[in-house]
């Protein structure tokens, strides 16, 4: 069975499921170029039916994310008259939509695009916003024990918190809430009052929060929040008319309550208001969880929806312990809801015995090393051809060289895991504001991440344990807080990837040539890209953000650039040819 997963909109996206297992994942973003991209992910999809190798009228089922199909669907779709009914069965009847759909009267596309050619027979099937996030949930974590789903975002479908309970193939609803409700949109609303996009900008005001005292806003900011006691709304919040602002594919919200909240930062301060914030999140999400753990007797807790990229309150929830189990989709942002709908689809149709564990994110494009060469020679380029490029790496990074790591399949989701990586060693502090200035282009208290060899985790994390995914901040060891200060936050916590050897054997084996030499099993780790724009797909944008940043080096598959070739000798013994 052949499903693709599509999510149209805020953080478009694709999916390919072949029998169960995910073939291809990743945003629009990623080839647009356009952060958090809203169109129609016509390329991601294209990347999909290639990396499976079929072309669109092998699709059995299309899945797609939200309560009913978007109209663009019927411009980018041939569509059956049958598939034409269904279209328009899920449309409101009268809607202007509604009628093009029913009349067959679509809006063509331009000859130079040819819309994809679906077979008569595949299905078209809608799964809800937040069942797309609960769904991405339950179906990765490996388990199909009852376990308590809790998926919370700013809004979709109307909806903005619920709950629920998987047991093996089913996800049964249990409680919800609409914007009323919405943590997520109060949370993206000091963003806006902070000076940061809301729906991008979240993990800045997260970042600024342990710089300040929540006691200085003290009771300012309840009147801006929805309240929960007791698993329940006690009080709701009317957050207004939203107003959006589309910025080249990409939207912007503004709400009405930014401008006093910005005024409180102006007069009490912007860390200040951060703190007060996160704190109130994480009261709110943490009650809320506590109560239907015990409503529910269960002990196993999956978690998905753009406000558990707060990976402080992730924290907060592990810590509060007592948990068998706390996963969180590493992508639970609106860019994982293509894989929640098709995942969810395939357990509905296929009832299958087990639920896969997902172990990595790498299901976008790879480049071979013959790629690789073509487009560095087509441009000039003076390279090294090594035989060893995690050795490569990990004698630079030991000379406290800036590195950019180009390896493999691009990960889906917003975190570089060890594919396309910007690296540098922690073991000095002041090269966590070296790398915010002179190569991120970005504010100075923003935090660092840590790649740590997953069997030396408890060297390093306070009540760890396997994180693959960067989605949960830890304490951190005291006697290591000054050996790695540059992934160290300024409240003592670490935001780890673990790394297993099964999984990421050539970064693996970067981080432990790295140890052998340093002592510390251990790298700073950040995405391969500046501020405000998305990660690197390609080689060619890899080389773009290499030459402009600060940028010591780029190990690109097999191959090295340096911009001085004094540094060739840090990895000379490694090195086969030199073009």
């Amino acid at each position: 069975m052949i499903l693709l997963g599509i999510n149209c909109g805020h953080d478009a996206a694709a999916c390919l499921i072949i029998d169960g297992a995910i073939v291809a994942d990743v945003a629009e973003e990623r080839f647009s170029r356009i952060k958090h991209d809203s169109g129609f992910p016509r390329m991601a999809i294209a990347y999909c039916l290639n990396e499976g190798g079929i072309d669109e009228g092998a699709i059995d089922v299309v899945a797609l994310s939200g309560k009913s199909i978007p109209s663009s669907i019927d411009r980018h779709f041939l569509l059956t008259q049958e598939q034409r009914a269904e279209l328009a069965a899920a449309r409101p009847i009268g809607t202007k939509v509604h009628q093009l759909i029913a009349s067959g009267r679509s809006q063509s596309l331009p000859l130079y695009v040819p819309p994809l050619a679906l077979s008569p027979d595949c299905r078209l099937k809608c799964v809800s916003h937040h069942l797309s996030h609960a769904a991405a949930a339950h179906f990765t974590r490996g388990h199909r024990d009852r376990c308590l789903i809790v998926t919370m975002d700013g809004m979709g479908d109307d909806v903005s918190v619920a709950i629920w309970l998987g047991e093996d193939n089913d996800i049964t609803p249990v409680a919800s809430w609409g914007t009323e409700a919405s943590l997520g949109w109060f949370y993206g609303t000091v963003t806006e009052a902070l000076g940061w996009q809301h729906g991008d900008g979240e993990g800045t005001t997260m970042g600024l929060a342990p710089y300040g005292d929540p006691e200085r806003i003290g009771d300012r900011l309840n009147r801006y929040h929805p309240t929960f006691a007791d698993g329940v709304l006690q009080k709701p919040y009317d957050f207004g008319q939203a107003s959006a602002w589309s910025d080249h594919g990409n939207y912007h919200f503004h709400f009405r309550d930014a401008e006093p909240i910005s005024e409180l930062a102006a007069t009490f301060g912007a860390e200040h208001v951060a703190a007060r914030t996160q704190d109130i999140i994480e009261q709110q999400v943490l009650g809320l969880i506590e109560h239907w753990l015990g409503a529910l007797n269960v002990r196993r807790l999956a978690c998905g929806g753009g406000l558990f990229l707060n990976v402080k309150l992730n924290q907060r929830i592990w810590y509060y312990g007592g948990l068998e189990e706390h996963w969180i989709h590493p992508n639970p942002g609106d860019a994982g809801l293509a894989a929640g709908a098709v995942l969810y689809a395939w357990h509905s149709l296929a009832k299958p015995d087990t639920t896969m564990k997902l172990e990595h994110l790498a299901y976008g494009p790879g480049f071979s090393d013959a790629k690789i060469r073509e487009t560095l020679d087509a441009r000039g380029l003076s390279y090294c051809e090594v035989d060893d490029p995690a050795g490569a790496a990990a004698h630079l990074l030991a000379a406290n060289r800036t590195v950019g790591w180009f390896q493999g399949r691009m990960e889906t989701g917003p975190r570089a895991l060890g594919n396309r990586s910007i690296l540098m060693s922690a073991n000095l502090a002041a090269n966590k504001e070296t790398l915010n200035a002179r190569v991120k282009f970005r504010e100075s208290f923003r935090p660092f991440c840590p790649s740590i060899l997953g069997e030396k985790m408890h060297d390093y994390l306070r009540q760890g344990r396997e994180e693959n995914f960067m989605m949960t901040a830890f304490d951190i060891v005291e006697e290591k807080r000054g050996r790695v200060p540059a992934v160290v936050h300024v409240d003592g916590t670490v935001r780890p990837q673990t790394v297993k050897r099964e999984t990421n054997p050539l970064f693996h084996d970067l981080i432990k040539i790295f140890g052998d030499l340093t002592g510390e099993y251990l790298v700073l780790n950040t995405s391969f890209n500046i501020k405000g724009e998305p990660i690197v797909c390609n080689p060619r944008e890899a080389i773009r953000c290499f030459y402009d940043t600060g940028l010591d080096a780029l190990v690109m598959g097999r191959f090295v650039l340096t911009k001085t070739t004094a540094d060739h000798s840090l990895f000379a013994d490694r090195i086969r040819s030199n073009v």
